[in-house]
């Protein structure tokens, strides 16, 4: 019997009783010495030199370029072409209107940018047969050639944008001679930060970081911002649902980044200035200032205050004679400290040789018998975002996008801050009305978050209820942050959450909207633990005090400075020696005579309504037991 096929391992097949031999299969084998197969190549691209009419659309949005003049026969003529740039006028010429275009360009950019050599101001040369009458290649403006530049034109929605090119490679793109320099590592703070200096064309601009990278981006991100006006502020560009007033430039929401770099530095420095020989108080996570300008002078602008901490008194130190600080959180106490500059400044009107040296002026038609002198601004800087609903979102760095749930009914709650402790809570999660004897039982005393407190002073003003007899409402002009800026989080904490629902407030009472700004070297997060102490200093302090916080004392356990006794002591003395005031006996306790304030009580109370209105909660206040106390005779 045949098999029904071959053998396994079998050369030969028998097959109707002949031997049949199987060929052997055919290996194929690459040549042992074979050569790799050719790559197509193409020829390599030769970069294109750098378009001055992108570059200059890249610093300034909406320009317009206008054919000025042609001359010359029909086969070659020369075209005029000029560019309105700042209000002055630039002019260019060319064998094409495209030409033309980019030399009115080169002029108006080596009016205010030195160029490196050849890499921007190099002109388009001509090849071949070229139609000098053509603009086929030009779209608003923009070659089309050139679209790596036209893409990181910093406009979208014809509102600047921060610019798609990293703060370092747009610097070295603009300028020639940039050298940076790592000037000293400061390890003071709890995490190492870096020092770099950009120096161009002999001006100096610092920045600092965590990481030499970061203090480059900075300093360069400061050079940017001081000679040619851009931006990498979070502010540039307002989320589409945010409800900020872009449309009106008088009311825009963005501090310029030179002035917001300015006020950070002010505060900083004067911080490390008034440390030294108190250097084991240096120790912080929160530090705030206020600093001052006349006519937005930053030249001579001037500290007023300066302060640190992140805690509040504890229930067991409350005081009913107004001796101990409730609320140590460094924004807080920097807002008491200018409330102290304040009384200082009205001190000067009591004396007619002084009186010229203030910062107020007699009111002669208003119902208030001082204001404050045109052009005089205050600006409040924080190292980080206040806490509560500015920060609670926004807990990143990196957290500046959209809000995908700006609906949710956890935003814009009000919130209080913990005893003796960090964070905060919702008000509907706290435990209702503060009652004193409550609290001495061991109930946790509540106060009421940064977020909020600031939004109560950009309806109230900063001046506090006993000034408001005195003096016109005094409004912050701009908030500095150093880190954790969410345009969208911090606009609605301080005043979004209810420009829609407040109203009847007596003039001069309104609604201020701040400017905001995040400063170029921004601080990096503090991991250490918060010290139970906080530092406050004022304008013409010889020396800082130290407070601690869950006392609500200084360390050596005397009543601090900027406490409510310390300012009723003051207000008394307004009221019996400045000229101009009608009433000048204070017969009543402290929290009688804040409520005699009527226009200031109409606009706290109207407050307190918009917040339950928008359902955000009600308003924590401390137990009154607190503000039933007299002045000392």
């Amino acid at each position: 019997m045949f098999p029904y096929g071959p053998v396994a391992n079998s050369s030969e097949n028998t097959m109707n009783g002949y031997n049949r031999k199987v060929p052997p299969k055919r290996r194929y084998e690459m040549p042992k010495y074979a050569a790799p197969p050719k790559k197509k190549t193409c020829k390599e691209r030769i970069p294109q030199p750098k378009n001055t009419v992108a570059m200059l659309n890249e610093l300034r949005n909406g320009l317009i370029y206008k054919l000025e003049s042609q001359t010359g026969p029909v086969h070659a003529p020369l075209f005029t072409i000029s560019v309105e740039v700042d209000g002055q006028k630039y002019m260019g010429q060319g064998r094409s209107k495209k030409v033309a275009r980019i030399e009115a360009a080169a002029t108006a950019l080596r009016s205010f940018i030195q160029f490196k050599d050849g890499a921007v101001l190099s002109p388009l040369k001509p090849s071949g047969n070229l139609d000098f009458t053509s603009d086929e290649h030009l779209e608003n403006g923009i070659e089309n050639v050139d679209n790596d530049v036209s893409k990181s034109a910093i406009t979208v929605d014809g509102q600047k944008k921060v610019p798609d090119k990293g703060p370092v490679m747009l610097l070295y793109e603009l300028y020639n001679d940039v050298n940076f320099e790592c000037i000293n590592i400061d390890s003071a703070q709890n995490n190492c930060r870096f020092k770099m200096t950009v120096t161009i064309n002999e001006k100096k601009f610092d920045g600092t970081g965590p990481s030499k990278k970061l203090a480059k981006n900075a300093a360069a991100k400061a050079a940017l911002a001081s000679l040619c006006n851009i931006s990498y502020s979070p502010m540039v560009v307002p989320q589409k649902n945010v409800p900020l007033p872009i449309d009106d430039k008088s009311s825009s929401m963005e501090l310029p980044q030179i002035h917001a770099d300015a006020i950070g530095r002010l505060v900083l420095e004067k911080f490390m200035e008034v440390i030294k020989g108190q250097e084991a108080y240096s120790r912080r996570k929160v530090l705030a200032g206020i600093v001052m300008t006349e006519n937005m002078n930053f030249f001579e602008a001037k500290v007023i205050s300066v302060s640190t901490g992140t805690k509040c008194v504890s229930g067991e130190h409350m005081s009913v004679n107004g001796a101990v600080l409730n609320d140590s959180h460094a924004e807080i106490v920097s807002r008491r400290c200018l409330l102290k500059f304040l009384y200082a400044q009205l001190d000067l009107q009591c004396n007619q040789a002084t009186a010229y040296q203030s910062i107020f002026v007699r009111n002669t038609d208003g119902q208030y018998p001082y204001k404050l002198k045109s052009g005089v601004h205050f600006h409040l800087y924080i190292n980080t975002a206040p806490c509560g609903d500015a920060r609670i979102f926004s807990p990143h760095e990196n957290d500046t996008g959209v809000d995908k749930h700006p609906n949710r009914k956890a935003r814009g709650q009000l919130r209080t801050k913990i005893e003796s402790g960090e964070g905060t809570i919702p008000v509907k999660s706290s435990d209702g009305i503060q009652t004193w004897d409550g609290v001495l039982q061991g109930q946790r005393l509540l106060t009421m978050s940064c977020s909020d407190k600031i939004a109560r002073w950009n309806i109230v003003g900063i001046q506090g209820s006993l000034l408001s007899s005195i003096i016109e409402p005094v409004y912050l002009h701009s908030i500095v942050l150093g880190s954790l800026l969410h345009p969208e989080h911090m606009y609605r904490a301080v005043c979004g959450r209810i420009e829609k629902s407040i109203q009847g407030l007596p003039p001069p009472y309104h609604l201020n909207k701040p400017r905001l700004a995040l400063v170029t070297s921004a601080e990096p997060r503090n991991q250490a633990k918060a010290p139970n102490f906080g530092i406050n200093w004022t304008i013409g302090d010889v020396e800082l005090e130290v407070v601690n916080s869950l006392t609500g004392r200084t360390i050596g356990g005397q009543v601090s400075r900027i406490t409510k006794q310390a300012f009723f002591d003051k207000y008394g003395f307004l009221m019996k020696n400045l000229p101009g005031i009608l009433k000048r006996s204070v017969t009543t306790d402290y929290g009688q005579t804040k409520a005699n304030v009527k226009d200031y009580q109409i606009a706290k109370i109207e407050l307190f309504s918009a917040f339950k209105r928008e359902d955000l909660g009600s308003w924590l206040k401390k137990p009154i037991e607190q503000d039933e106390f007299v002045l000392n005779e």
